[in-house]
């Protein structure tokens, strides 16, 4: 049993050392490489960890935090014990979770579904995580392992310790692989198979001020990288860098909640409202829930698409929930596998088209509330739908499609 627990450990401790060395080092120009090469070996030894958190979520030995997925977006609270997670759980949705004055009243994931403006948005209750939980103390890798699978993360903070617990949150995320409120690097890393010639072309399309050829090579090498292709389109940091190498990261919304802020002077409570991503409640008095439901459907960018019938009124009962961005496309697949073979164009009404109803393509970005009907192939334009007589005959005269003669052989 202590065999097994000495290689975790070690790379515990290792972690410990290279933070301590960072924080001595002093940052320039001069202990840039330095702090280079000690980011990547930290990285290293935090990925280690990280795969290991996720064997034990939901899966591997022993009992795990995860839930099945339902809804059409997942949100999990992560904070500290007696925050008010259950709490808020029982408030916003039909769910009853224990709650009661001492810590550690959740013990496992319990889920809940918020239903708002025709979608339905699962929550998951974690349970509370200590100080140190990246590195397994309270189970604490796998309550963040499940929060790495979420769409949106709430991160449910006592408002009277909101300065000491906000940056220890989101020091456990970070270390776990988790990226909060910020997009994914624009780099471009091509790794490829070590052969006899071996080369690593370094491009940069802008100025660089933390990144060099040198640094990158050296990083890659570290990783026992020697043949890749790296392409930066904007001023990144070797954080970045990094993060591109491991691949594993997961750069997710947050929302900063502040709870209990009837125990704390309206001065705090302006400033903390001020913050961005924040918000301000009270699950005691029901101060502020609406918002924080109002704030999880703008941050999870969903949007709801109606479709409608030749000659018939939209169906506004039951929308079809999509990430924004979403296009004709996807909404085509969403309704059934072989409308984009059938695809011919569509009509929309809505915000997205300057007139209604306006004839698109199959790209067309949707916005929400757009109501879609979909024209397809008569079977007389559809060359795959053929009759039998029409087939034969066309088959004598070696006119065939394409498609139906790779069917045929």
């Amino acid at each position: 049993f202590f065999r097994l627990l000495l290689p975790k450990m070690g790379i515990i401790e290792k972690i410990k050392e290279i933070e301590e060395e960072i924080g001595r080092t002093q940052k320039n120009k001069a202990t840039e490489f330095h702090l280079g090469n000690l980011k990547a070996k930290l990285a290293r030894y935090r990925s280690q960890l990280l795969t290991e958190a996720d064997k034990v979520a939901g899966g591997g030995k022993g009992t795990g935090f995860e839930a099945a997925k339902s809804g059409d977006a997942r949100v999990s609270m992560v904070g500290f014990p007696s925050a008010g997670k259950s709490t808020l759980l029982n408030k916003v949705t039909n769910t009853k979770s224990e709650t009661a004055a001492y810590e550690f009243t959740t013990l496992t994931c319990i889920p809940g579904t918020i239903s708002y403006r025709g979608t339905e948005i699962q929550l998951l209750d974690l349970p509370g995580i200590i100080e140190g939980a990246c590195e397994g103390k309270g189970r604490g890798r796998q309550v963040i392992a499940t929060a790495r699978t979420s769409d949106l993360i709430l991160l449910v903070m006592d408002a009277c310790k909101a300065e000491v617990q906000r940056p220890l949150l989101e020091y456990e995320l970070e270390t776990m692989g988790i990226r909060l409120n910020k997009p994914k690097p624009n780099l471009y890393l091509k790794k490829k198979p070590s052969q006899s010639m071996n080369v690593i072309s370094y491009t940069s399309t802008c100025k660089t001020t933390h990144l060099s050829e040198k640094l990158c090579r050296e990083i890659l090498h570290g990783y026992k990288i020697h043949n890749a292709e790296i392409l930066v389109r904007e001023d990144s940091t070797v954080d970045d860098f990094i993060d591109v190498v491991e691949g594993n990261r997961q750069y997710l919304p947050a929302l900063y909640v502040y709870n209990k802020v009837d125990t704390v002077t309206i001065e705090e409570i302006e400033r903390l409202s001020r913050l961005p991503h924040s918000v301000c409640i009270s699950c005691e008095w029901d101060l502020n829930l609406d918002t924080v439901v109002d704030e999880i459907w703008s941050m999870l960018d969903l949007v709801r698409l109606y479709t409608k019938k030749k000659g018939q009124p939209p169906d506004f009962g039951s929308p079809f929930i999509m990430r924004k961005g979403g296009t004709v496309e996807d909404l085509c697949s969403r309704v059934h596998k072989d409308m984009l073979s059938k695809f011919k164009y569509a009509l929309v009404w809505g915000t997205s088209v300057r007139y209604t109803p306006q004839r698109v393509g199959r790209r067309h970005v949707l916005d929400d509330e757009d109501v879609v009907q979909v024209v397809v192939l008569t079977a007389a334009e559809d060359k795959n739908q053929l009759d039998a007589r029409t087939l034969r005959d066309l088959k004598k005269k070696g006119e065939l499609p394409l498609a139906m003669r790779k069917k045929k052989t």
